[in-house]
């Protein structure tokens, strides 16, 4: 089952390391993953996606609270939450093909960000089964190039991760 880990750790030289090692020391496998400073400067959120059994994930969490630069650790599946990602997709766009993409950016609300006499470069931002759909609508277009952020979540509601 796909989970989505929130870290709240410190904004540290090495942080990031420590905590990709631990994966890879234990066999288990990064889907995506992104991090950035928080409002408090000194501090990173840590969002990644993996998949695994309760039993995994509960391991995973586990060895990540014992690092030293990891502050909390919220597995995001387990209440409400948001979560959004955000995706550049170029694609040949001949004349005959162009209707068609701006009819499918259209209902997937992506917006075009370059046009080019022979491509287009798209952006779309939602959920991955989101942009899953979106490629697979799109699947006559060649794609050129692809590339994808990473989850981003948060807990919906009052429910925070904070020191």
């Amino acid at each position: 089952m796909r989970h989505i880990l929130s870290v709240l750790m410190e904004n540290e030289p090495g942080a990031l390391s420590r905590v990709v090692g631990l994966f890879s020391q234990r066999g288990y496998n990064i889907d995506t993953l992104n991090v950035a400073p928080t409002d408090d400067l000194t501090l990173s959120r840590l969002t990644l996606t993996t998949h695994g059994s309760d039993q995994v994930i509960e391991q995973i969490t586990k060895h990540l609270n014992k690092l030293i630069d990891v502050i909390k650790v919220v597995d995001l599946i387990e209440g409400s939450h948001i979560e959004r990602e955000l995706m550049l997709v170029k694609v040949k766009a001949n004349e005959a093909q162009r209707a068609e993409i701006n009819h499918c950016i259209d209902i997937f609300r992506g917006q075009v960000v370059d046009v080019n006499v022979n491509a287009y470069t798209l952006q779309l931002v939602g959920s991955s089964d989101k942009l899953d759909a979106f490629l697979e609508a799109i699947n006559y277009a060649d794609i050129l190039e692809l590339v994808r952020s990473g989850v981003s979540g948060l807990a919906r509601g009052e429910k925070i991760l904070k020191v």
